[in-house]
């Protein structure tokens, strides 16, 4: 289905309309829900891929009032922007697969789980051209669901690719306490069988590398290498110490590539449930990470690729949401990118991390090499490098 963009963001069940409510009032209502949730999966049928499948259009292009929302200095589309659009087409993806005919509203809350990969194949966005969003359901769990979407942009009357992105997204029930079930996925030919089981294998993979995490496994005799060598490399060869350090020509102490932000998060950017919608956090963090690419880089850096984003904690309306990133690995013209976003309780003054994003950049010159001082910044480097080696295998 065509919907028009106005259309699509009024019919996201968790974008505007519970927005102008009384967002008590809303859960009061939804507790009378909790009857409507299966009981188990095999109780709700069977849905196609199809089924789910949208197309929605953004006309930057027939529609010029829009543009100044997505506009910023450079004349192209931001970047932002497009991730809290594709957060919410993914929401609005689930809510297709999930719907049932003779339910008025949802049981399910829906939330983004997960970014698992957007990958750019455009550099510039143009700020005058309609956008077509498309995407359906690739893959389904018990209680979870992964959305495939793509992005394409009119030139000379047809659509080219900009970008495609998988998300994972979770049921839960009315009140958003606790999980609930979904429709379960039939694939319908050998090309819908073999994006579904590509699903299954991303499921794997996301298990594996969260199993080889440097925060749980040491690094491989060959990263441990790599380690070495850099440290080697910035010893000062006039003393005999191992604390004398020297920063080798091109290139940048990964310290002093920090940059922090903070935002305060305002009942405008809610859902239902007073927390703060995960596509506002995603641009906040891009935001930050295009300014410390653009800070090292020294040039107008460009968007490669998006990684691995889990969403810890959500973030309640009132807090404080602490961001803070570094330049974590170089190569060539490319900058990886790591934010931190954390919230602040004023009251117990406790901080408890609520993402972790990476970005891969690429700028228009040849960058310094990032360069790790401490045990700590060593294993930043290397868990950027194994981010940016998997968007370079993508």
């Amino acid at each position: 289905s065509k919907l028009p963009w106005l259309e699509f963001c009024c019919h996201t069940p968790l974008l505007v309309f519970f927005l102008t409510r009384d967002h008590v009032q809303a859960m009061q209502e939804r507790k009378a829900l909790h009857t409507l949730l299966a009981k188990q999966q095999e109780d709700l049928p069977p849905r196609r891929m199809k089924d789910s499948y949208l197309e929605v259009i953004l006309p930057l292009g027939s529609q010029p009032e829009i543009r100044e929302k997505y506009l910023n200095v450079h004349n192209s589309v931001r970047f932002g922007r497009i991730l809290e659009d594709l957060d919410s087409l993914g929401v609005l993806i689930c809510y297709t697969h999930t719907k049932q005919e003779m339910q008025p509203k949802s049981p399910l809350s829906i939330v983004t789980a997960l970014v698992d990969k957007i990958n750019l194949c455009k550099r510039i966005i143009y700020p005058d051209c309609d956008i077509k969003f498309t995407g359906s359901v690739s893959w389904v769990g018990k209680t979870s669901m992964e959305v495939k979407m793509h992005m394409l942009q009119l030139h000379d009357g047809d659509y080219s690719p900009v970008l495609d992105a998988t998300f994972v997204m979770v049921a839960r029930d009315p009140e958003n306490k606790g999980p609930a079930f979904v429709n379960p996925l039939v694939p319908e030919s050998p090309e819908e069988e073999e994006i579904f089981n590509q699903g299954e294998l991303n499921k794997l993979k996301r298990i594996d590398f969260s199993t080889a995490s440097l925060l749980k496994m040491a690094p491989t005799a060959e990263e441990r290498n790599i380690i070495h060598d850099i440290f080697l490399n910035t010893l000062d060869t006039r003393t005999v110490s191992f604390r004398s350090r020297k920063l080798p020509p091109n290139s940048v102490w990964m310290e002093d590539t920090k940059l922090k932000g903070l935002q305060i998060c305002h009942p405008q950017e809610r859902n239902i449930f007073n927390r703060i919608f995960g596509g506002f956090l995603m641009r906040k963090a891009f935001e930050l990470g295009w300014a410390i690419a653009c800070s090292y880089g020294g040039s107008r850096p460009f968007i490669v690729s998006v990684d691995d984003i889990m969403f810890q904690r959500p973030v309640e309306v009132g807090s404080l949401l602490l961001l803070s990133g570094q330049v974590c690995y170089t190569e060539k013209n490319y900058i990886q990118v790591r934010v931190h976003t954390e919230v602040y309780d004023a009251d117990t003054r406790d901080h408890h991390t609520t993402n972790i994003f990476h970005f891969t950049f690429i700028s228009e010159n040849e960058v310094p090499r990032v360069v790790p001082k401490t045990y700590g910044e060593s294993m930043l480097y290397l868990d950027g490098k194994r981010h940016f080696n998997s968007s370079m295998l993508s």
